[in-house]
């Protein structure tokens, strides 16, 4: 396996870095000061304007869903490709909703894009790829101390011609 970076990947990667380096950076300490300020559920306007210019650049520089490795709605990169820009985008506490590949986003969007209805996907995979919306993700479990998914426990009961699943 060659973990090597690739040919296709390197002028994207030089765009993500540059981009971080001469866009975002220098915004960070300015976005963080605004935490704390309003209401703590959203954005202060000064917030939104700073992201949504830098979403803005991400967009029309085509550096944009890096993560989504099956789709046409990105490049289409790799695991070992994205990964070199998830190394770039973890150095910037914003890259990462910039590039609108900041979690919990984009693990619903992979799961949308594999498992989703046609109605989900309009609904809220295509919000999602276009960065006007936020997901999240919830999960609980009794006798797990975390929201771990590979520690989900359930039944499965069939019913008929039905399987029943039961997490409770």
């Amino acid at each position: 396996m060659d973990l090597g970076m690739s040919a296709r990947l390197r002028p994207v990667h030089e765009s993500v870095v540059e981009m971080i380096r001469d866009d975002i950076a220098p915004l960070d300490a300015e976005f963080l000061a605004e935490v704390g300020k309003g209401d703590r559920w959203t954005f202060t306007g000064r917030q939104t304007e700073i992201l949504e210019g830098l979403k803005a650049k991400a967009r029309e520089r085509g550096l944009w869903n890096f993560f989504l490795t099956d789709s046409s709605e990105g490049p289409g990169f790799n695991t070992v490709e994205y990964a070199y820009l998830a190394e770039e985008m973890g150095k910037s506490h914003l890259a990462p909703e910039v590039f609108n590949c900041n979690a919990p986003d984009t693990g619903n969007m992979e799961v949308f894009a594999r498992y989703g209805s046609e109605a989900m996907k309009e609904k809220w995979l295509r919000p999602l790829l276009a960065g006007h919306i936020r997901s999240a993700y919830l999960m609980t479990e009794p006798d797990v101390a975390s929201s771990d998914a590979t520690n989900i426990s359930m039944s499965c009961e069939r019913q008929g011609d039905e399987l029943v699943l039961n997490g409770e």
